[in-house]
């Protein structure tokens, strides 16, 4: 299968986790202009049920969810060996050390801090869709 570049990118499947219907709707606008298709869930136990059902390619994850958190829900994704290979994004509006800090110990790859643009959602999906390629 070739791959012509970030217009070209049929099957990826990108899952956006977070509580906030604004931040899961301008996800979900900027991802499929990027060509992307998406999953789209509300908080942790509904994100772990879309990982087992639809294999997403990566993942982005808020930090602040009720129920079950993003370090949480990351652990749990990161602990199956079947997605320990998807890379997560933690999604936060904050841009602290510590928070970046336990992100990287519950196995996310990267941190994006809210609000996003529809540049750093798109280059931040490029960036590790090529590094888990």
């Amino acid at each position: 299968m070739s791959n012509e570049g970030p217009a070209n990118v049929p099957g990826v499947k990108v899952l956006v986790i977070d509580d906030s219907n604004t931040i899961r709707r301008s996800a979900e606008i900027f991802l499929k202009q990027g060509g992307y298709q998406v999953l789209l869930a509300e908080d942790g136990f509904d994100a772990l049920s879309k990982v087992n059902d639809h294999e997403p390619d990566l993942i982005f994850c808020d930090i602040l969810m009720p129920r079950l958190d993003g370090y949480q829900t990351c652990a749990i994704i990161k602990r199956n060996t079947k997605f320990a290979s998807v890379p997560v994004i933690m999604l936060s509006s904050k841009d602290g050390l510590f928070d970046k800090a336990r992100g990287r110990m519950v196995g996310s790859q990267d941190y994006l801090t809210k609000p996003f643009t529809k540049d750093q959602l798109l280059q931040a999906v490029e960036q590790h869709r090529r590094a888990a390629a």
